[in-house]
Protein backbone atom coordinates (compact mmCIF):
# COMPACT_ATOMS: atom_id res chain seq x y z
CA UNK A 1 0.00 0.00 0.00
CA UNK A 2 1.35 2.92 -1.02
CA UNK A 3 1.39 6.43 0.96
CA UNK A 4 -0.91 8.16 -1.00
CA UNK A 5 -3.58 5.45 -0.86
CA UNK A 6 -2.66 5.52 2.64
CA UNK A 7 -3.56 9.44 3.26
CA UNK A 8 -6.76 9.61 1.13
CA UNK A 9 -7.95 6.35 3.24
CA UNK A 10 -7.51 8.70 6.34
CA UNK A 11 -8.77 11.69 4.63
CA UNK A 12 -11.93 9.95 3.46
CA UNK A 13 -12.32 7.81 7.13
CA UNK A 14 -11.66 11.51 8.69
CA UNK A 15 -14.51 12.81 6.15
CA UNK A 16 -17.24 9.85 7.33
CA UNK A 17 -16.41 10.49 11.06
CA UNK A 18 -16.86 14.08 10.49
CA UNK A 19 -20.14 13.72 8.91
CA UNK A 20 -21.37 10.80 11.97
CA UNK A 21 -20.45 13.37 14.45
CA UNK A 22 -22.53 16.22 13.05
CA UNK A 23 -25.40 13.52 12.41
CA UNK A 24 -25.32 12.68 16.06
CA UNK A 25 -25.05 16.27 17.11
CA UNK A 26 -28.81 16.44 15.49
CA UNK A 27 -29.85 13.01 17.42
CA UNK A 28 -31.92 13.77 20.40
CA UNK A 29 -31.60 10.96 23.17
CA UNK A 30 -34.22 10.29 25.92
CA UNK A 31 -33.25 9.49 29.29
CA UNK A 32 -35.81 8.42 31.98
CA UNK A 33 -35.62 7.77 35.67
CA UNK A 34 -38.45 6.69 38.31
CA UNK A 35 -39.77 4.16 36.08
CA UNK A 36 -40.72 7.45 33.23
CA UNK A 37 -42.36 9.58 35.79
CA UNK A 38 -38.72 12.12 34.80
CA UNK A 39 -37.55 11.92 31.18
CA UNK A 40 -34.87 14.21 30.07
CA UNK A 41 -34.14 14.92 26.17
CA UNK A 42 -30.82 16.13 25.31
CA UNK A 43 -28.94 15.79 21.54
CA UNK A 44 -25.90 14.31 20.86
CA UNK A 45 -23.95 17.52 22.00
CA UNK A 46 -24.79 17.05 25.44
CA UNK A 47 -27.24 20.07 25.70
CA UNK A 48 -30.53 19.45 27.76
CA UNK A 49 -33.49 20.22 25.33
CA UNK A 50 -36.74 19.35 27.72
CA UNK A 51 -37.66 18.08 31.15
CA UNK A 52 -40.57 16.86 31.51
CA UNK A 53 -42.12 15.75 35.04
CA UNK A 54 -45.06 13.59 36.06
CA UNK A 55 -47.45 16.08 37.90
CA UNK A 56 -47.63 13.21 40.77
CA UNK A 57 -44.19 14.17 41.73
CA UNK A 58 -44.69 17.36 42.44
CA UNK A 59 -45.07 17.72 46.07
CA UNK A 60 -42.79 20.15 48.01
CA UNK A 61 -42.15 17.61 50.83
CA UNK A 62 -40.42 15.54 48.00
CA UNK A 63 -38.35 18.01 46.58
CA UNK A 64 -35.27 16.12 47.37
CA UNK A 65 -36.16 12.94 45.14
CA UNK A 66 -37.48 14.86 42.40
CA UNK A 67 -33.94 16.60 42.24
CA UNK A 68 -32.49 13.29 42.26
CA UNK A 69 -34.82 11.55 39.69
CA UNK A 70 -33.94 14.49 37.26
CA UNK A 71 -30.17 13.93 37.67
CA UNK A 72 -30.79 10.52 37.17
CA UNK A 73 -32.63 11.02 33.72
CA UNK A 74 -30.19 13.42 32.61
CA UNK A 75 -27.42 11.05 33.16
CA UNK A 76 -29.60 8.41 31.74
CA UNK A 77 -30.15 10.52 28.66
CA UNK A 78 -26.07 11.71 28.51
CA UNK A 79 -25.20 7.90 28.39
CA UNK A 80 -27.07 6.66 25.96
CA UNK A 81 -25.86 9.58 23.63
CA UNK A 82 -21.85 8.52 24.34
CA UNK A 83 -22.93 4.65 24.13
CA UNK A 84 -24.51 6.10 20.13
CA UNK A 85 -21.61 8.08 19.43
CA UNK A 86 -19.15 5.13 20.03
CA UNK A 87 -20.92 2.69 18.56
CA UNK A 88 -20.89 5.56 15.23
CA UNK A 89 -16.98 5.85 15.85
CA UNK A 90 -16.29 1.89 16.09
CA UNK A 91 -18.34 1.24 12.99
CA UNK A 92 -16.18 3.87 10.99
CA UNK A 93 -12.96 2.79 12.15
CA UNK A 94 -13.96 -1.12 11.91
CA UNK A 95 -13.14 -1.63 15.37
CA UNK A 96 -9.42 -0.39 15.35
CA UNK A 97 -8.53 0.63 18.91
CA UNK A 98 -7.81 4.09 18.54
CA UNK A 99 -6.17 5.68 21.85
CA UNK A 100 -8.62 7.99 23.96
CA UNK A 101 -9.01 11.35 22.53
CA UNK A 102 -7.72 10.30 19.11
CA UNK A 103 -8.75 12.23 16.24
CA UNK A 104 -8.32 11.68 12.62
Amino acid sequence: MDMKSLMRQAQEMQKKMQEAQEQLTKTDFEGNSGGGLVKAVINGAGIIKKIDLDPSLIKIDEKDILEDLIVAAINDAKKKADDSSDNSMSSLTGGMNLPEGFKL
